[in-house]
């Protein structure tokens, strides 16, 4: 048995795991970082032998914990060595836990690396040996696997998919440079082309969703197209284009067997992937006989609690 652990600005959420990725009891806490690393390092011990505890294991028959932390991670040396949502510096984070935990392997990786991760060895990328997960949430996160592992690059830092330029001089990201694919492929960014579409289209259902809802929203846009609305459909349109650019570009830099699209606006499900594929496959440089398969992630939130738990395999 594994514990995975997703370690999050707002949660912290663990389950102790099976070796084909069955989450066998979960625990969650609130992270409140701004109590420092060592307080969040000790919930971490906590919540693992809480685990053990209530499922009647010892934590002496957990093989590992590991942990996905956001930001950048050094997970040769186990430190985090930023994480703007945690607070976080140079924190050596494995180490810390280690200190309450003495007896237990513990591994640390970047969370969106380590959902890659849990999507290759349990969810809609298993089977491939090679794939890209793209999440497709605020903003846009990605993990890269090769050969069935994670590839981080030579300072860890690959996989930042959502930061390649897709609009030259466009949209400021915050990140420094303007025209990121993460300002316009991801929810944040269809939620930007949706109210730019609704003030130059007073009639658009759009206007009576968004009250009806409180707020516009990533599925504002969705759900006017499938009522019949042609705003509504113009900005689905649009944005599936921006997606479509993005997915194209990594399939040509990389060539993976799969490209696995996860987060809320893929949520919209197979019709979503069906629109989108030929976009993808009449754009990308023809290599062969053979092509990237597109797949819908099916592990959800629990991805990063799963690929986490897998980070001690070999």
């Amino acid at each position: 048995m594994f514990i995975g652990v997703d370690l999050g600005g707002t949660n912290i959420a663990a389950g102790l795991t099976d070796e084909s990725g069955v989450i066998l009891r979960r625990a969650c806490v609130k992270t409140l970082s701004e109590r420092g690393p060592e307080a969040v390092a000790k919930d971490i011990a906590d919540i693992c032998l809480n685990l053990c505890e209530q499922s009647g294991t010892d934590i002496s028959a957990v093989r590992w914990v590991g942990i996905g932390s956001p930001g950048a991670v050094d997970s040769a040396a186990g430190r985090v060595l930023n994480a703007y949502n945690l607070g976080f510096a140079d924190v050596p984070l494995a180490d810390m836990v280690r200190a309450h935990l003495p007896d237990t392997k513990i591994h640390l990786e970047n969370d969106a690396n380590a959902a890659a991760l849990g999507e290759t060895a349990a969810g809609g990328a298993k089977g491939y040996a090679s794939s890209v997960c793209v999440t497709l949430g605020t903003g846009i996160g990605g993990g890269i696997i090769i050969d069935g592992k994670i590839y981080t690059g030579f300072n860890g830092g690959a996989g930042e998919i959502g930061h390649h330029v897709i609009v030259a001089d466009g949209v400021p990201c915050k990140c420094g440079r303007k025209g990121c694919w993460e300002q316009y492929a991801s929810a944040t960014g269809l939620i930007r082309l949706t109210k730019k579409t609704m003030d130059s289209a007073p009639e658009s259902l759009m206007w009576r969703l968004s009250r009806e809802h409180g707020k516009v929203g990533g599925r504002t846009a969705f759900d006017a197209m499938r009522a019949g609305d042609a705003a509504g459909r113009a900005v689905v349109d649009e944005y599936l284009n921006y997606v479509a650019i993005g997915i194209t570009n990594i399939i040509d830099i990389l060539q993976p067997e799969a490209v696995c699209i996860g987060g809320g606006i893929a949520g919209e499900g197979q019709p979503f992937l069906d629109a989108l594929s030929p976009l993808v496959y009449g754009g990308v440089f023809k290599a062969g006989d053979k092509a990237t398969a597109l797949r819908l992630a099916t592990l959800g939130n629990d991805a990063g609690i799963i690929g986490a738990g897998f980070l001690g395999l070999d």
